[in-house]
Parts: C-alpha cells; structure tokens; sequence
C-alpha cells in the first residue's frame, strides 16, 4: 500500500505486550493488596504444580486431593481468568469490578463441586442427581464466560454448537442423517461436568500433569534470559548473510519455539526485533510479517513441546512420549530448512543488501550451525555414560554427587559468563546496527543449556515421564534464577552480591507468576474442549463427520484428505494450539481412520494425528482468523490479510509435508533403521528445498515454466519413491480369498498381509469395504495364524465368510461398525501378500539425474544474465 492513509501503524512496544498480555495473561493488571492477591495465587498455582509433579507428592499432598488434581487445575485457571481478563472492553484494567469476584470464586466452586461432593457421587454410582445437574449446567455457564474472556467468542461458540447436539440432535428438525437418540439433562451432565468423559477428561488432566510444567519451564527460561539469548546468537551468526535478519528470525523462532506454547507471543517476542531489521535489507513489511508469522507457527509442530499438542498425542495415540517427539521431529526440522531457503531465495531474487561488515560464506555458516546442533545432540547423549558410572561406583549416593557434579559445571559456566557483559536488547531502529559477535557472546549464555540437557536426558535416556523430567529441569531453573546474579557479581568482584540475590528472587517469583498466567487460557482451552470431546464420546457425532466427509469426496482418497484438511484448518481458526489439537484430532482422526481404510489406505494413527494437527495450526496463518498474521502486521505496520496470504504462501511446504507423511511414513522415522533415517532426512531435505524452488519460481535463476514442473517431479519422485515403483513393480501379490488360509499358512512371521473385508455397515446396512492389515503370527497352519490374527474364517459356498471377532480383541474395534448378524455376510473379498520388489530408493537416481540436469541449465543461464548484466552496467 502506497498512500499513507490506508498504510497501517507499527503498534510500540507498549501497545505490544499488551497485546500479548490480551490474548495470553491477561490484560488487567490491578495495584495494591488485589494485585498482591493475584500474584499470590498465580505463585501458589505454579508451586502447587511443580510439587504435584514431584516425586514427594504422595508423601506431602493428600491422596484425595492428588486424585482430584484435575478439578484444582480448572478452579485456579476459572479464578485467575476472573482476575486478569476484563469481561468486556468497557471494563477497568486496574480493579476487580464485582461480578468478576462473583465470576471468579463462583467457578472455583462449582469446579471443585466433584471435590466437595465426591462421596455423594459415588453413592449415587457416579451419576448426577437432579443438584449435580444444575450444579453442572452452572459449572458449563460459568466455564463458557471464563473462556470467552481467555479465549475469544469462537471457541465458547463450538463447544456451544456441540453442547445443543447433545440436548436438540434427536429433534424431528434435525436431518435424519445427523440424529441421535438424545439424552437426559442429567445424563448429559454426568458425562460433561462430574464424570471424566468431558471437561474433566483426558484433555484437562494432560494439562494438568504434564503441559503446566512445560509451560512454566518455558517462562522461567525466557525469564533467565535465554530467549534473548537465541535471538542474540541467531542474529550473530546470520545476520551478516543475503537476508540475513530473515534467517535469524526463522532460527531464533525455532528456538524460542521449543519453549513456547503460543505462536502469538513468539511472533511479537523475536519479531519485535527482526521485523524493523528485514524491512530496513529490503523486505516489504508484509513479507517480513510474513516470514516471522512463518518461522513462528512452525514453532508449534517443533519438539519438545508442540504446543503441549505432543503430549496430549501420548493420550490419543497411545504411544511414549519418545515415540511422538522421534515422529515429529524430521518434519518440523525439514520445515525449518526450507524456510530459510525461501528466505534465502527472496534475499537472493530481488538482490538485498547484507548488514555489517563481516563476511563469511553461507556454507560455513551452515556447517557451523549444523556442527552445533550434532554436537548438542551428542552431548545429550553421551551424558549417559559418565552419569552411569557415577551411579555404578556409589549406588546409594549417586542422585548427591550428580547434583554436586552439576552445580559444579553450572558454576563453572556462569563464571564464564561473567567474563563477558550481560546481554542487552538491541534497538532494530539505531542508525548503525552492530551485529553480536558469537565467538565474544557465546560464553554468555551457555549454563542456559543445561536444563535442555536435563529435560532431555531424562525424556530420552532415562526414559521418565514428561512431568517428571520437567519437574528436575524446572528445579535446576529455579537455582539458575536464584543465584545466576549473584555468582556473576561475586566472580565480577562486586561489593554486594546480596543486592543481587534479591533480584534473583524476583525473577523467580515473576516467572511463577508468568508461568501461571500463561496457563490460564490453555488450561481452559482444554476444559472447553472437552465438552466437544464428550459430545463425540455420547453421540457418535464422529461417524456422522465420517459421512459427510465421504459424501463430499465421493469416495475419491485424495480428496477425502483435501476436505478433512480444509475442515481442519477452519475448526482451528481463533483457537490456540492445544484447543485446536483437541478438537481436530476428536473429530477428523476417526474420519481419515475410516475413510482411509475403506479405499485401501492404511496408516499408523500418529501420522494421521500429525496430518490434522499441522492442518489446524495452520489457521493461525490463514485470514480471515489467522491471529499471528494480525500481530505480526502489528509489528510491521504492514497490511494484516495480504501478510496472511503471504504468509501461507510461505507455508506451502508445511502443508505439503502432512500428505507426504500419509502416504510415505518412512518421513515420520516409523519402522526405519538407523542408516534408513540418515538417508530419509538427506533425501527429504534435498526433496523440501527443491519443492521450495518450485514454488518459490527460482532456483539457481529464474525457472522456466517446464523447469518448475520438473522440479516438482523431482520434488515429489524423491519424498514418495514408492509410487514410480509401484508402478513398475507391484508391492502386492494379488490372492483368491479362497486361498487366504494357504496364504497365511505359507508366509513367513512378521509378514504384513492386506485383508480387504466386505459387508454391511450396522446402522445403514449399506455394504462397504475395510483393508486392515494383519500380521503372521508363529501359530502352526494358516487357520490357526488367521485365528491369532482375530479372524474366524467359515467357507461356504466359494465365499469366506466371517465371525464376528471375540470381544477385546485387536480386530473387534475396527470390525465393530459391521452387522455380523444380517442377511448379507461380512466376508473376505480380497487378500494381498507382500511381493518381491526393488528398493524403491533407486529411483532417487533418476529424480536426482533430472535435478543435475536443471542445476546444469540454470548456471549457465545465470552466468549468461550477470554477463548481460555487466556490459550494460
């Protein structure tokens, strides 16, 4: 925009927090004994967390209030919201106005009310009886008007729309194809508020256990300085580069991601800084909101935290807490790159100038970062070994002199830091822009490293519980925050080192208090979200987005995945991360599940958990609701739709990856050896960076139309090798369902054999198809490996008719939508086993031919152009 009456205004770095503050803490911040009381509570919440976390819990905390953790959680988050979110604009930002008192210590009772009256409850078998129900209609009114001010009108609205399914889905009004039987006020209320169906379900008590600390950790951590300290270090390593703040925004994003839980606060966080800095190389300042608003909700699939979304997957998906970080870590890393690579390719296309006077080539700069993050990596690792020789020499000692040990290096690296000055914010609008010297300020901020180690050492070797492992990580803070000043004053020869010890307890009790009041819109969130979670539960509404799904796909797989993707995407809009997770994840996992099992196509949950997960994040881009683009156009002054749509077009990749995964799990590291990862992660970020030239219309120059869909070709060929070899080699061996027992019988153990079943679904009758895949179990003759399988086989007639499956058998949940006793047998109509077939790496070797080819064109095309370029200047 030219004119500069339809040009936005870069809000200050006031206006900024409390931007932040409103959509994050909390806007209102009031004086004297009611803000002391804030604070305190907000301390108290954070403290009650850790040492719920803690391995003295059961010795120090009641077991009754331990088992009703869930219900304290939800009392503290509906009372803080009370306090520090005015209900409506007009309301005061410094008092507490008086039905917010009643707001607040209402919803602390009516959260705790399954406390309270637990014991008549369980007298009554657990269901509500005409007062729990009105108590629970309360707690739902009183929970909608504390997310309302967390989280805006859209979440209130869905659970709102869920919430009239449950009482009005059985009116005569409502289509045939969406109605349910209906239930009861208190029935309904039982499974919402006092039973752990619905908002005390499996959302609020991952909240509860393992996402507070995680949240917490990132506050203290950022409050320690480390979030500065990335930041600092990015900038100093990139910032001299083609695009250099660009690239430093993307890697310091991906830093303050790992500790971040909101998109929004990591955009105004690091783009505050690097926004004015991107302008001033060149980018226009809804490009430049655009790659912060990039790099910034990518730090929301980036482990360890996701959002907290990965550890809600433990719960779904049923798998370790290693296992989902380990699958969604080559996706968010690859990402990543080729983020930097666009930003690379802008920098490059429209020849931006760089800032400062140090040059160093790219390539080394990369080899740096790399070496870095391999030496980290290894550095975790082998923190194993001396840790388990210390515990092999003193057994019963060992958890002191590792502490001993630890504190010692900690000194050791804060004396460090305290040869070098504390890092200060740099101001992006300064007439001359200095950029940090890593090799000078690296030593600053080292000892910041050493509660990642922690974390991650007992996430990863010691295999503990994600809790509990932030709990020890979270500890180490705590010391880091007391004494970090203190020690730099004491080794810096300063007078009074106590003067500093005060400051340290401020800024622990400050990040307790940011902790805290982070949480009070996730810990809601995920309250609000399991009404919705309850509805599916009670309803069934689940199959019923099934069919919608395949009505409007018509069966076709491709496009199943690109409505559910679009679904996705719009029931995330306005929600934060973990809310979004929660309500994608309840109500398009089972449609992927079904839908994809009926035309063939089978996958582990994780990757399709993954698929809707990236796909509702992305609404955080996406206008009209795309909340990080409207705080990024804050900070750039630049125009808040066009940096939405640029910004998704800069997350062409991260919506390419979730279809890629589908369909290729090789990317997600499941079943792969140690080699295999190696070679998927080269291949696969060989195959982002050429999608990204594709997209992007420049490669080494400007592509020609051809080239870009070559490098497409190449792009797709490398990330799904298995189709071209499909084509060329089939991976099944088609068999007769009359010979399926030979076929078991025949097969080696462990071989995976596609079983295609057929019959008529148990509420339409409609007959349908399922591919599930069974494995050969070492059981003497094919009937016997079919009936370890979970498939009763009875012959008759030429058709291979089955049972229904035993109940709590593998097979009984995905067989359970068929109707075993009706006229129509459920029966086997199709059988593949495994085939003989090449490696479907070899066909990396044409992709990578055709890309040498296009490299090989292009140079000499650019060569050609700079010539041109130099005669006429």
């Amino acid at each position: 925009m030219s004119s500069d009456s339809t040009k936005n205004q870069a809000l200050s770095e006031a206006e900024l927090q409390e931007l932040v503050a409103a959509s994050d803490t909390g806007a209102r911040d009031p004086h004297g004994s009611v803000g002391l009381l804030i604070a305190a509570v907000a301390v108290i919440w954070s403290l009650f967390q850790v040492l719920l976390a803690s391995p003295i819990a059961p010795y120090v905390l009641p077991g009754d209030l331990i088992n009703n953790s869930r219900q304290f959680h939800l009392a503290f988050a509906m009372f803080l919201a009370a306090m520090a979110y005015p209900l409506f604009k007009s309301s005061p930002r410094h008092c507490i106005p008086w039905y917010d008192w009643l707001f607040g210590l209402g919803g602390v009772f009516l959260a705790l009310y399954g406390y309270f009256f637990y014991q008549k409850i369980v007298n009554n078998g657990g269901l509500a009886d005409q007062t729990d129900a009105y108590a629970a209609v309360a707690g739902l009114l009183f929970l909608f008007v504390a997310a309302y001010r967390t989280l805006g009108p859209v979440m209130v609205a869905l659970a709102i729309v869920f919430l009239a399914y449950v009482f009005f889905g059985s009116s005569e009004i409502v289509p045939d194809q969406i109605r349910w039987a209906g239930a009861s006020l208190r029935k309904a209320m039982s499974h919402m508020w006092i039973t752990s169906e619905g908002v005390f379900g499996i959302a609020l008590g991952v909240s509860t256990k393992f996402v507070f600390l995680f949240v917490l950790f990132g506050a203290l951590l950022d409050r320690a300085g480390a979030g500065n300290y990335f930041i600092k270090m990015a900038f100093g390593a990139l910032g001299h580069l083609r695009g250099g703040p660009a690239k430093a925004a993307v890697v310091g994003s991906a830093a303050t991601g790992l500790i971040s839980g909101s998109s929004i606060a990591n955009v105004v966080t690091t783009g505050t800084f690097t926004i004015p800095l991107m302008k001033r190389v060149g980018f226009s300042a809804e490009k430049a909101g655009s790659v912060e608003v990039a790099s910034s909700v990518n730090g929301q699939i980036m482990p360890p935290v996701m959002g907290a979304a990965a550890f809600l997957m433990v719960e779904y998906v049923g798998i370790s807490y290693v296992e989902v970080i380990t699958h969604a870590f080559l996706p968010a890393v690859i990402s990543y790159i080729a983020l930097v690579y666009i930003v690379h390719l802008e920098a490059v296309k429209n020849r931006m100038p760089t800032i400062g006077n140090k040059v160093v080539s790219l390539a080394k700069t990369i080899g740096g970062m790399f070496a870095f993050f391999a030496g980290f990596a290894a550095l975790c690792y082998a923190t194993q070994y001396p840790v388990g020789w210390i515990v092999s020499l003193l057994p019963a000692g060992s958890g002191w002199a590792l502490s001993l040990i630890l504190f010692a290096i900690y000194v050791f690296l804060v004396y460090l830091a305290a040869q070098v000055p504390d890092l200060e914010a740099d101001d992006p609008n300064a007439e001359i822009v200095e950029l940090p010297d890593v090799a000078k300020i690296y030593k600053s901020g080292l000892y910041y490293l050493l509660p990642i180690i922690v974390l991650v050492y007992f996430l990863m070797i010691e295999r503990k519980s994600p809790g509990l492992s932030a709990f020890w990580a979270t500890m180490l803070l705590f010391g880091i925050l007391l004494t970090q000043k203190s020690l730099k004053a004491f080794f810096r020869g300063e007078i009074d080192p106590a003067v500093r010890l005060h400051e340290g307890v401020t800024d622990l009790i400050e990040g307790l208090i940011d902790g805290a009041r982070n949480m009070i819109g996730i810990g809601l969130a995920t309250a609000t979200a399991g009404i919705i979670v309850g509805t599916v539960s009670l309803t069934g509404i689940g199959q019923v987005m099934a069919d919608f799904v395949e009505f409007l796909s018509g069966g076709n797989l491709i496009l199943m995945l690109m409505f559910v993707a679009i679904l996705s995407l719009i029931l995330g809009m306005g929600l934060p991360t973990t809310a979004n997770y929660i309500v994608v994840s309840s109500l398009m996992v089972g449609v992927v599940v079904e839908l994809g099992a009926q035309s063939g196509l089978v996958v582990p949950l994780i990757a399709v958990h993954l698929f809707v997960f990236y796909f509702g994040i992305m609404a955080d881009v996406t206008p009209p609701v795309g909340l990080a683009s409207f705080a990024a156009a804050a900070v750039s002054g630049g125009d808040a739709i066009r940096t939405g749509f640029t910004a998704f077009f800069y997350s062409l990749r991260t919506v390419a990856l979730p279809f890629v995964f589908i369909f290729n799990t090789d990317l997600l590291l499941i079943d792969v050896t140690l080699t295999q990862g190696i070679i998927v992660f080269i291949v696969a970020t060989i195959g982002i960076l050429v999608f990204t030239a594709a997209t992007m219309g420049f490669f080494l120059t400007k592509s020609r139309i051809w080239e870009t869909a070559a490098l497409l070709l190449v792009a797709f060929a490398l990330f799904r090798p298995g189709f071209f070899m499909n084509q060329i080699q089939p991976p099944f061996a088609e068999i007769a369902p009359t010979q399926v027992e030979q076929a078991f019988e025949t097969a080696e153990v462990g071989d995976a054999i596609r079983v295609v079943i057929s019959g008529p679904d148990f509420d339409t009758l409609a007959v349908k198809d399922l591919t599930v895949v069974l494995n050969v179990a070492d059981a003497a003759g094919g009937t016997a490996r079919l009936e370890a399988a979970g498939l009763t086989v009875v012959p008759q007639d030429g058709i291979m008719q089955l049972d229904e499956p035993m109940f709590g058998t593998a097979l009984a949940d995905k067989l359970a939508s068929f109707d075993f006793y009706g006229d129509d047998p459920v029966q086997i109509t199709a059988v593949q086993a495994p085939a003989e077939q090449m490696p479907k790496e070899l066909i990396f070797i044409p992709a990578l031919l055709l890309l040498g080819l296009i490299a090989l064109l292009q140079t000499r095309r650019a060569k050609q152009e700079d010539y041109e370029q130099g005669v006429t200047a």
